[in-house]
């Protein structure tokens, strides 16, 4: 039943607990209230034991009326309820709900209970009504965050112009904000607000052009743009830019200086290449004296293969006249043993020494076989050794083919598809790169790739790794490694779209202190590159043919030559 309808129907006594129930709900947002009634209430109005408007009336076998709750309170906490006004025992069967009287209640005249502010007049059974439209209700904003609480009347003007939670836009990027986080978003995020230079410049800009600012500002400290070749100054910008007019002569120099070291560098290298180059000349006749070598030693070895097995065909054949043999030998023992008298003394006495003959020869074929076996291992042992240098000669002219000494290393990696296999089954989780120099006695450096990801990497990235080596000029060259590497899976496609990394070393780590071993602790990036992007990329080729390239640059400023 609806609070504003002032009707209702004969609901039955206080027994039938769920009509009760239903109807006393229209009761909870009056039981709340503190009325304050037109004219004064009569008697006949008042529960005799709250002393206060009667709420949902029900009346009881001695003709009193009581509230609802008041009457519950009576029969639930009472084994024996009487009335307070006559003492007559109260039955819970006899109590109903008096709905005359509650019509007349909920039609009595009462002032706003936001008086003196609200000085409307209304029936109880409308003051929900009104209360929801009157001017001078107490409302809380309903922006978030927002705790305030005013009149109905003032609420708009709160939400739109006082609420410190509303929402306005940034007047210089219009993003739109909480007001009470306007003016740090301006000091500390917004990308269109002014700021002033952090250099001192006594320029003014937005905050987003501060980055591309910092490449003209004539307050930032710079190196001489000679600096390569010898030039240690250091500066503002500005400062900077008038000693490289001034000094113009002094710059000339150390650029001829450079030059003439680059020359004599050049005339070493082209000394050092011919010499590779005889080297390899040698290396070159050696292979092909060693080829001469081997090629009757495989001869040989054909032949000796061919006798082993007319050997062994021979042995068989033995076998099979052995075993012949005993089945004569049987077939004998069988007649003599039938009858002595029939013995073929003689025809066994022949084929005995015909058997022995056979074994005889039978035991030499063993010797010749044995002597075969051996002339055979000796051969093998030979062959294998030469086989072996041989490796070893094409592996040294496959090093000295890709040896570097510029910094730059390029790595083909081949059979990557079995190599990656590998990996995932943990036959072998890594490989290396052929070793690559700074310069002619510069630093000695490898790479070093996991093609099924190492640590975070691990099954779902390419990992790749600079390993620092111990070299023939440690003790000339400055500890710790400090020159910047750059790593890159390069494009097959000839789109130019290498995936590309870049670092510096960490001076504090281990892996690029001098070494001690063999080889430091490799460093760079465990997760380079992921599989789908290596070897399903949406532009680019970086797997072709099974063949992978790597290539590896180190930033050689400031690197002096030995």
């Amino acid at each position: 039943m609806a609070l504003n309808d002032c009707s209702s129907s004969n609901m039955g006594g206080i027994s039938r607990q769920n009509s009760s129930a239903a109807i006393s709900t229209e009761f909870d947002f009056l039981v709340r209230m503190n009325f304050q009634f037109v004219e004064k209430l009569d008697e006949q109005y008042i529960c005799p034991s709250c002393r206060q408007v009667v709420l949902n009336p029900h009346q009881t076998s001695c003709g009193h009326i009581f509230c609802y709750q008041c009457i519950t309170v009576f029969l639930e906490c009472t084994s024996a309820p009487t009335c307070p006004v006559d003492n007559v025992l109260i039955k819970s069967n006899e109590v109903f709900q008096d709905n005359c009287c509650k019509r007349e209640v909920l039609n009595l005249e009462i002032y706003c209970t936001n008086s003196p502010d609200c000085n409307s007049k209304v029936t109880l059974c409308r003051l929900k009504d009104h209360l929801e439209q009157c001017q001078y209700e107490s409302l809380q904003c309903t922006h978030a965050g927002c705790t305030d609480r005013m009149f109905r009347k003032d609420l708009k003007e709160h939400l739109k112009n006082i609420c410190k939670y509303r929402m306005e836009p940034c007047p210089h990027c219009q993003t739109n904000l909480m007001l009470i986080n306007l003016k740090d978003h301006e000091e500390t995020q917004c990308p269109e607000y002014p700021v002033p230079c952090p250099n001192i410049c006594t320029q003014i800009m937005k905050r987003h052009e501060l980055k591309e600012h910092f490449h003209e500002c004539p307050e930032v400290p710079v190196e001489c743009m000679y600096r390569k070749y010898g030039c240690s100054v250091r500066d503002k910008r500005l400062k900077v830019r008038a000693h490289e007019d001034m000094a113009l002569k002094d710059h000339l120099l150390l650029v001829l200086e450079s030059n003439s070291k680059l020359e004599k560098q050049i005339a070493d290298l082209q000394v050092t290449l011919h010499l590779k180059h005889q080297e390899v000349q040698e290396l070159t006749i050696v292979v092909n004296k060693l080829e001469n070598e081997i090629k009757p030693l495989m001869q040989q070895v054909t032949k000796t293969d061919n006798m082993l097995c007319n050997v062994q065909k021979s042995l068989e054949d033995q076998k099979d006249r052995v075993s012949s043999v005993q089945i004569q030998l049987q077939h004998l023992t069988t007649v003599f043993n039938q009858d002595p008298s029939r013995t073929e003394l003689g025809l066994l006495k022949h084929t005995v020494g015909s058997l022995k003959q056979q074994v005889s020869v039978v035991e030499s074929l063993k010797d010749h076989l044995a002597s075969l076996e051996g002339q055979y291992n000796r051969h093998s042992g030979l062959l294998n050794i030469h086989v072996e240098q041989l490796s070893l000669n094409e592996e040294r002219f496959r090093q000295l083919e890709a040896m570097s000494y510029n910094g730059k290393l390029i790595w083909k990696i081949q059979d990557y598809n079995k190599k990656k296999k590998e990996a995932v089954e943990g036959r072998a989780p890594s490989i290396f790169s052929q070793v690559f120099y700074t310069s002619r006695s510069g630093y000695r450096l490898c790479a070093r790739a996991y093609l099924n990801g190492d640590g975070t990497g691990k099954g779902t990235h390419l990992s790749l790794y600079v390993v620092v080596m111990r070299g023939e000029f440690d003790s000339l060259l400055p500890w710790p490694f400090k020159q910047t590497v750059t790593l890159m899976i390069l494009d097959q496609s000839g789109a130019k779209t290498d995936i590309v990394d870049v670092f510096k070393p960490d001076l504090n780590s281990n892996s690029f202190k001098r070494p001690v071993t063999e080889m430091n602790v490799a460093s760079g990036f465990p997760c380079f590159v992921t599989h789908t992007a290596l070897e399903a990329p949406k532009n680019g080729i970086y797997v072709k043919d099974e063949t992978l390239f790597v290539k590896v640059k180190v930033d050689l400023t400031g690197l002096d030559e030995l």
